[in-house]
């Protein structure tokens, strides 16, 4: 996990000397600051002004997490990748090219959800052809006829409808789904689903702060307050080859077990600290997995993948390069 710490515990986080230090229940964990470019605090974690001052200075990125493992904010140094001729730009390709790079989008979450499903079709699970069959014929079609982007949207919406209603058919009976519940997460499933996009969300954010684009000019997604729009824009085409594959690999190996993993409560249900660590694991070790780059002839990690897509945009944006997003059948 090299530049990338968690801390899944309940503490108190401060500086000492130039290394930080973690306090568990009367227990100090010393951790070098050299080297970490990102800090996830999944548990209440006690901070103070110093710290941040200190984390700035070394340009960390700290994600917080709520109780019920859904994102609740980041600290991000003072940026330096300020480009004032890519912000105008930036504005005016969300005016005027924003349907183009929206059907992108949705198009190259369907690519990596057909490339996903196949894999299911190819060992014996044929009940999944009729979603195939409509991402490759029908879904193309529905957005060449979109003009809008709530049409767009909608297009997005049954996109993924129709890939969670193929869950029933090759995972195991006790992470079965009835539908998506996200805020709070109410059964195993929605809530491996609501932490695994949480954590690429994040990880997206950090991939942003490392260019010159601004976090709040978004294409799908609306612009709005209180979140980072472009980042959920970014991370939708990386959900099915990261968080969806971590996922199925970790329920179908029975690493994550529903006795063992999980905290059921009345309304929620959250993993639990063994549950996030198995998790974590899984998740960072799919970002830093590598394929053959098509078009770089070399090998790249997904988590280098996800900042080339920032890249990418920018290249739509200042030298209209069309924007292609991530597809996972170009690695084959």
């Amino acid at each position: 996990m090299g530049h990338t710490r968690y801390l899944t515990s309940m503490g108190e986080l401060t500086r000492k000397d130039n290394s930080l230090c973690f306090r568990v229940n009367g227990r100090n964990t010393y951790i070098p600051i050299e080297g970490i470019r990102e800090l996830y605090c999944l548990s209440e974690v006690s901070i103070n002004t110093k710290l941040l001052d200190f984390l700035s200075k070394n340009k960390v990125i700290v994600h917080f997490f709520n109780y019920h493992e859904s994102y609740s904010g980041t600290f991000y140094p003072k940026e330096t990748l300020v480009s004032g001729r890519l912000l105008v730009a930036q504005v005016n390709a969300s005016a005027n090219k924003r349907l183009d790079i929206a059907k992108a989008i949705v198009q190259g979450i369907a690519c990596n959800i057909d490339e996903l499903l196949y894999h299911y079709y190819k060992h014996e699970k044929k009940e999944v052809k009729p979603t195939i069959d409509w991402i490759r014929k029908d879904l193309p079609l529905n957005l060449s006829r979109a003009y809008t982007i709530k049409q767009i949207l909608q297009i997005e919406g049954e996109l993924w409808q129709r890939f969670y209603s193929c869950f029933n058919y090759f995972l195991p009976e006790d992470f079965m789904m009835n539908k998506r519940v996200k805020r709070p997460p109410d059964n195993p499933i929605n809530a491996l689903i609501s932490f695994g996009n949480s954590l690429l969300y994040s990880k997206t954010i950090s991939a942003i702060y490392q260019t010159h684009l601004d976090q709040r000019i978004s294409f799908l997604h609306e612009p709005s307050e209180g979140r980072f729009s472009l980042s959920l824009d970014l991370c939708e085409v990386f959900k099915p080859v990261i968080v969806f594959k971590t996922i199925f690999d970790l329920v179908n190996n029975r690493r994550l077990q529903v006795d063992k993993h999980f905290e059921k409560k009345l309304n929620y249900c959250i993993l639990n600290e063994e549950g996030r660590k198995v998790f974590i694991g899984a998740f960072e070790e799919r970002l830093e997995s590598v394929f053959q780059h098509p078009k770089l002839k070399r090998k790249v990690s997904y988590r280098t993948a996800i900042k080339l897509d920032c890249y990418k945009l920018i290249k739509e944006i200042l030298e209209e390069q069309t924007f292609m997003p991530f597809n996972n059948k170009e690695k084959r």
